[in-house]
């Protein structure tokens, strides 16, 4: 009976996990440096495609007072947007096996937008990184759960 019982544990995480690495990167996400949540889901405009934008900000220690802001955007218009509900990856196409191209990631730290791709590493670790012509540097994201 304890056999039964442990090899159907078994089978539901393994269940599980495959079910998690068949939705690849949508869900939410924290930063490496978990100072943010990103959202991932289709794009609203393209639903082949993958969007992600920020649901959770935590205040950097140099920010200024008020509330946190896209102050850094090139565009003066764009300074105004609040940092919660900012859209921060565009236009993410599956190009191979947990693997995502043709995007494009904002850093509101900079105010600049670069080509991106993203890795699935497993169900919970996502490799996100930003291009600048050839050299890409990147950074891990973990999955969120409730």
């Amino acid at each position: 009976m304890r056999v039964a019982v442990l090899i159907a544990a078994a089978l539901a995480a393994l269940l599980a996990g495959n079910a998690l690495a068949a939705d690849g990167p949508v869900g939410e996400w924290l930063t490496e440096k978990r100072d943010a949540r990103v959202r991932i889901a289709p794009c609203q405009d393209r639903g082949d495609r993958l969007c992600g934008t920020i649901t959770w900000a935590q205040w950097p220690p140099d920010a200024p007072e008020g509330p946190l802001l896209d102050r850094n955007n090139g565009d003066p218009a764009l300074r105004t947007r609040p940092i919660v509900g900012l859209p921060l990856l565009a236009g993410f196409a599956q190009d191979g096996e947990n693997h995502w191209g043709g995007g494009t990631i904002y850093d509101p730290r900079s105010g600049r937008t670069y080509r991106s791709k993203m890795q699935l590493d497993g169900p919970d670790r996502l490799e996100v990184a930003g291009c600048i012509l050839f050299l890409c540097k990147g950074e891990t994201w973990t999955r969120d759960r409730p």
